[in-house]
């Protein structure tokens, strides 16, 4: 553990809960390297993730982006091709990109298919599966609307999964957005979290939740001051 990062955490209560808003402004005001770092929202939940019925997973468009440039692949043919093309895909292509992927090219951050080119898509489970890049259609990226895809993900739309552990992890920006901004984005991922609570899931479902920046420490927000916002 760096010096910086020691006299950082030495900064934070560990007794005390911080409200969202207060959190935001603490992460922002922590960071001590050079570089703009991500700022990370993590939601441990009241599931039992090893129970089908209960897994957590979604994706919400946040307000004001990522932060950074989201390059797209795009499996279609034809139509949905041009479509994609026309929405700012970086990539598209079906059989050319397959080959491509099998000879180690991995130089994209989403990738988008429609549902009759999976089968195809399905070969290289292998290397996108453990990068969390397949396309699956709860997330919204097995879809013939390929052009509304694409601009959503270049928007800003974040995705989501709980854990083995039943924690969340979500990007929310960057540490150089206004405080503001970042409050935002992070309202929108709980709310979107919340409404994703599966009916079996019984109790307490926000059990924890902290903010943190790439290197920074984790700031434990108060979860009754996020449940009501």
């Amino acid at each position: 553990m760096s010096k910086k990062h020691t006299i950082a955490k030495e900064k934070i209560d560990r007794t005390k809960q911080y409200d969202l808003k207060e959190a935001v402004d603490l992460v922002k005001k922590l960071v001590h390297t050079k570089f703009d770092e991500t700022v990370d929202l993590a939601v441990r939940l009241g599931i039992d993730p090893k129970k089908s019925d209960q897994m957590v997973r979604g994706s919400v468009v946040l307000p004001h982006g990522l932060g950074k440039k989201i390059r797209v692949l795009v499996f279609a043919k034809g139509e949905k091709a041009m479509d994609a093309k026309n929405a700012g895909a970086d990539f598209v292509g079906a059989e050319d990109l397959v080959e491509k992927i099998q000879g180690g090219w991995v130089d994209f951050d989403k990738v988008v298919a429609t549902p009759d080119l999976m089968g195809l898509v399905g070969k290289l489970g292998k290397v996108l599966g453990p990068r969390g890049l397949m396309p699956n259609p709860k997330s919204g990226t097995v879809t013939f609307e390929v052009a509304k895809a694409v601009k959503d993900i270049t928007a800003g739309k974040a995705d989501y999964r709980a854990e083995k552990a039943g924690v969340v992890h979500v990007s929310i920006g960057k540490v150089s957005f206004e405080s503001d901004k970042l409050l935002d984005n992070a309202i929108t991922v709980i709310k979107s979290i919340e409404k994703a609570k599966p009916s079996t899931s019984k109790g307490k479902y926000l059990k924890k939740v902290s903010i943190s920046s790439t290197m920074g420490v984790g700031v434990p927000v108060n979860v009754s001051s996020v449940a009501s916002t």
